[in-house]
């Protein structure tokens, strides 16, 4: 068998439904030099027989093992790959069939990629409202999957591809609870090598499928961005600061309407009317009411483990825990 241009590493942790949607979309791919390593990371609900059903159908390997997070995972499948490109997915991603082709139809690809992510027509409004979140111009989500944007483009490990030998140039992820797929990028950088965007090579993303998963996820996000300072002095620009001075206002109007003047609430409710008519013009009304409080923990949530992650570190002054112990994904 000839050796495969693409090796697609999915990591995956009690999602073998979602895995098979993912294998399934894989298996609809114009091309077929490529393979799929999917590594267990220590799941109760296992997915090998999900695995097994697509045997013959892909180029496929199973690898198990304890639990350790999605970044030992990954690292664990590129040490098993055979690509020269590694591409990373998260499980709950749909991959379109030309997936592949916009990336073979580039004269050269870059070092370090990534691709944009979307929803798919048969989402829930809940999904859609939180992919609208996570990548509307209203949001932060605009800074991401830009070609243009605030700060330098960085690939998210949900849809990342990265020369095998940049990978072990730069040792793969690092043992870190949040913001591992952005530490890799600084440290590409450092490397010489920029993430670029091809903009053809999307994905669907499910992305979390309630508000509570959200804002859990965000709120790691904001506390991963003051860990990724002090580990890349510099790093921190002033868009990151956004969200901490959003969730500040929040708070701050709030308090103000509820104590003395119910109209400082207005600057929120227009900001509210403007994320109602942009999502439900893109993904319908049903989705466009949930967008609104979608955007506010996006913000909030995000904002909120920044303070309290800045708060931690350099008013307590207390060393924050890049790494886990025991279960990862407690």
């Amino acid at each position: 068998m000839a050796k495969p241009k693409y090796s697609f590493i999915v990591p995956v942790y009690n999602r073998p439904d979602e895995l098979r949607e993912l294998l399934s979309s894989l298996g609809d791919q114009q091309a077929t030099h490529f393979e799929v390593i999917v590594v267990e990371d220590g799941s109760e609900q296992k997915a090998d027989k999900v695995v097994e059903s697509f045997a013959g159908k892909l180029d496929l390997t199973y690898l198990f093992q304890p639990n350790a997070g999605p970044g030992a995972a990954r690292n664990n499948g590129a040490s098993q790959a055979k690509g020269q490109w590694l591409i990373f997915l998260d499980s709950d991603v749909i991959v379109p069939p030309g997936y592949i082709a916009a990336l073979d139809a580039l004269p050269k690809l870059p070092s370090l990629f990534g691709g944009p992510d979307k929803a798919a027509s048969d989402f829930s409004a809940t999904q859609k409202a939180i992919n609208y979140s996570m990548t509307s111009f209203l949001t932060t989500g605009g800074i991401r999957g830009k070609r243009k944007s605030m700060e330098a483009y960085k690939p998210r490990s949900f849809n990342m591809g990265v020369e095998a030998m940049l990978f072990q140039k730069i040792e793969g992820f690092r043992a870190m609870r949040f913001g591992e797929d952005i530490d890799l990028c600084l440290r590409a950088e450092k490397a010489g090598m920029k993430g670029v965007l091809i903009e053809d090579a999307w994905v669907y993303h499910k992305r979390r499928s309630n508000f509570r998963q959200f804002y859990k996820q965000v709120f790691n996000s904001g506390v991963a961005r003051i860990h990724l300072h002090l580990l890349h002095s510099g790093s921190t620009k002033a868009v990151h600061t956004f969200p901490a001075l959003f969730a500040v206002a929040v708070i701050f109007l709030a308090v103000w309407a509820l104590l003395f003047n119910a109209n400082r609430l207005l600057p929120l409710l227009i900001y509210s009317a403007f994320i109602l008519v942009d999502s439900t013009i893109k993904n319908g009304l049903p989705a466009g009411i949930l967008s609104v409080p979608a955007a506010f923990v996006q913000l909030v949530g995000y904002g909120l483990g920044f303070l309290k992650a800045g708060f931690e570190v350099y008013v307590l002054r207390r060393k924050p825990k890049f790494g886990f112990a025991e279960t990862f994904y407690k």
